[in-house]
């Protein structure tokens, strides 16, 4: 791993990635931030030596280097998903490399359906806490203490400051953002009524995605956040079935605010 991690990070740094200072990662529909990104720098994931290939059609593919608010920014175009093929271990490793080419700050986004019966689809949700459902964990397998410890501490897997600042900016935007619990399921089917039923016990919200990157983020201590679009309303008793097609036309339109909200954060960071 730590070998891999440095054969990439010397293919970026040739290829004049140098020194970015936050890290994004954009999930499911929600690629538009780049655009607004003053681009240096953009390679396909097949071009990156140790990269897995994204293979969901809606995630670009790409690592997007340049600046945004004046802050040297690194950012992933799409994700990888345990549901794709990849072990947790293949998902996350562009975070761990985003780490060792500088990243100081993580911010995270994903499409994620709402539980809580007060979210609405369309609006935006800040991660607080997540419940990971997965079968599988980023850090099974022998440790490599260069990497971050044995069990590192997840009584706060996001950053209190970055999420303060979150608030805060939506705040001054008059962006409505809830707060809440994610749920990290496998997929990639969407979820049943019972599924539904049990999960809104515990989370407001459920995705396939971010809780493994926000693990090896707190495994090597890179401060982090995250933001839900949610893209669909999960009433079991009221469920509708919906498709791709669906949740990328919710995504775009919500994707306005959260670039608008991704800026205000990066400007101030």
């Amino acid at each position: 791993m730590e070998q891999k991690i440095m054969e990439t990070r010397a293919f970026l740094e040739k290829a004049g990635i140098k020194k970015p200072e936050i890290g994004i990662v954009l999930g499911t529909g929600l690629g538009k931030l780049v655009k607004e990104i003053s681009i240096e720098k953009e390679i396909d994931y097949e071009e990156i030596p140790h990269f897995p290939v994204s293979t969901v059609e809606s995630h670009h593919g790409k690592l997007i280097y340049g600046t945004l608010e004046g802050k040297k920014i690194l950012a992933m175009q799409g994700r990888f998903h345990y549901y794709e093929g990849y072990s947790l271990q293949e998902v996350t490793f562009p975070i761990r490399v985003m780490k060792f080419l500088g990243v100081k700050k993580l911010l995270l986004s994903n499409a994620a359906g709402a539980m809580n019966p007060a979210f609405k689809k369309g609006s935006l949700m800040l991660l607080d806490d997540h419940i990971n459902f997965l079968p599988e964990n980023p850090l099974r397998g022998v440790n490599n203490d260069k990497l971050g410890p044995r069990f590192p501490d997840m009584s706060q897997p996001y950053s209190e400051e970055l999420n303060a600042l979150f608030v805060e900016v939506a705040g001054e935007e008059n962006i409505l953002l809830e707060k809440g619990i994610y749920v990290a399921v496998m997929g990639p089917n969407l979820e049943t009524r019972a599924e539904y039923r049990m999960f809104r016990n515990y989370a407001d919200a459920v995705g396939m995605s971010t809780v493994p990157e926000v693990i090896v983020a707190n495994h090597m201590g890179l401060p982090c956040a995250a933001i839900s679009v949610l893209t669909d309303e999960c009433d079991p008793d009221n469920l509708k079935p919906t498709g791709l097609a669906e949740i990328l036309a919710v995504a775009g339109k919500a994707e306005v605010d959260l670039i608008r909200l991704f800026r205000g954060v990066i400007r101030k960071l």
